[in-house]
Formats: C-alpha cells, structure tokens, sequence
C-alpha cells in the first residue's frame, strides 16, 4: 500500500550532505533523523540547551564546514520525556539547514 511507501530525505548545509535516511519521525514539523545517520565529522557539541515541556531538555550540535560554522544548527533530546520517547537517539535541524527528498 501507499502508506509503506518510506520517504527518504537528506540534510544538507554549506554543500554537503549531513545527514541521509528514510526512518524519519515528524514532530511539530520537524523530521528527526536517526544519530546512526549523522555524519559526525560536520558536528561539534555545543553548550547549549534549551527546555520544551513536553519533550525535556535539548543539547545542540554546531556544524563545520570547508571553515564555516553553523552554531547549534542541529538538536536532539539525549533523556527526552515519555512523550517524546519517539525522538530518542534522534536529531533535527534548523537554521537553514536544507532537507531534501530523494
């Protein structure tokens, strides 16, 4: 059926591709790719955290590439509440990281 159909995306910035995956959790808009996915070597841990309600706590990565960096571009919940246990082991993007189908 149409439903099984999986979406495959990919998450790019500054002309690399970050991230690729077709197990994809959508969240307030938001399409959580799996940590298995990420290409580690554009990340760096930030400091930064921020609070949701509902979900807990984030942590943040900062991307850098060919000598640009795009601070706290990436998040995820390390210990998200049960609400959001879906998200686990998951990142999302923003600030102008691109997603893609393909």
């Amino acid at each position: 059926s149409k439903d099984e159909i999986k979406m495959k995306k990919r998450a790019l910035w500054n002309g690399k591709v970050i991230a690729e995956s077709d197990d994809l959790v959508n969240v307030e808009n938001n399409y959580y790719f799996p940590l298995s996915s990420l290409k580690m070597e554009y990340l760096k841990e930030s400091d930064t955290t921020s609070f949701c309600p509902w979900k807990g706590t984030a942590n943040y990565y900062s991307l850098t590439i060919d000598g640009k960096e795009n601070k706290d571009a990436v998040w995820y919940y390390a210990e998200p509440k049960e609400a959001a246990k879906m998200i686990k082991n998951r990142v999302a993007f923003w600030k102008g990281v691109v997603l893609e189908d393909f």
